[in-house]
């Protein structure tokens, strides 16, 4: 299935949610910001992925967890 920059299917990394025709876990980048490295040295070490498409991914997630719908959606 994809939605919107992100893909998922069962045959691609085991289902995990990957950036859309990429093999890049959406994890990784989620680990790398935590880890401190700006979006640059991800970028840098996953080429396949585009700046707008990693800034277009972080859109989502912002809207997840600041839109009071989705939230009660998801987590009420």
């Amino acid at each position: 299935m994809l939605y919107g920059q992100i893909s998922i299917d069962p045959e691609i990394m085991s289902g995990a949610p990957v950036f859309a025709g990429t093999r890049v876990p959406i994890q990784n980048l989620f680990d790398y910001l935590e880890n401190g490295e700006d979006l640059d040295e991800f970028l840098d070490d996953f080429p396949s992925v585009t700046k707008e498409i990693a800034l277009a991914v972080l859109e989502m997630a912002k809207l997840s967890i600041t839109t009071e719908k989705v939230l009660h959606e998801n987590f009420a």
